[in-house]
This record gives structure tokens, C-alpha cells and sequence, in this order.
């Protein structure tokens, strides 16, 4: 895949979290809610500073994190869903 994200934005996958089970009974797919944990693919060169500068990520490609419920915008390529995050819409990086 040849997709970089610009600026302070983070390409990251979901990660698939073990089926649940409540009470003896399977929750289906479409009931489930979607992960918050991911795993970094791809990031960016870093917030453009108003000096010209740019602020360094604090983030690298193989990082897991913890996001928002509702952060970032969902793509799909190659046939892979993934999702674009801003970097201030990062709570966490797990395992540090």
C-alpha cells in the first residue's frame, strides 16, 4: 500500500477484539462495538508550526494506541478497512 498521511495525521487498523459473550449468549457482529485500540501503519511528517517549523510525532509505524469513540474518518483500500486520525485525537499509546 502506498498511502501517506499529511501533516499531523496517523493511518492506523483496528484491532479485532476476542468475541463476547453476555450472559450464554453471542452478541452478532452488527451489535458489537467497534474497537478503540489500534495499530499504527503510517504517519505523517509532523504539525506545520506557525514559525515554519514542524513539530515532531510523537508516535512511529507498529505503535498501539488507545482513540476516541468517534475520532477520525474511516477508508477502505484494498479492500482493508482503516482509519485517518489527527494526533491530538490520540489518547494513549499502549506497552510504553
Amino acid at each position: 500500500m502506498s498511502l501517506r498521511p499529511l501533516h499531523d495525521r496517523i493511518l492506523v487498523r483496528r484491532l479485532e477484539e476476542a468475541e463476547q459473550k453476555v450472559g450464554g449468549i453471542i452478541i452478532p457482529d452488527t451489535a458489537k462495538e467497534k474497537p478503540q485500540q489500534a495499530e499504527v501503519i503510517a504517519v505523517g511528517t509532523g504539525k506545520l508550526l506557525e514559525t515554519g517549523k514542524r513539530a515532531s510525532m510523537e508516535l512511529k509505524a507498529g505503535d498501539r494506541i488507545l482513540f476516541g469513540k468517534y475520532s477520525g474518518s474511516e477508508i477502505r483500500l484494498e479492500g482493508e478497512d482503516y482509519l485517518i486520525l489527527r494526533e491530538d485525537e490520540i489518547l494513549a499509546v499502549l506497552g510504553v
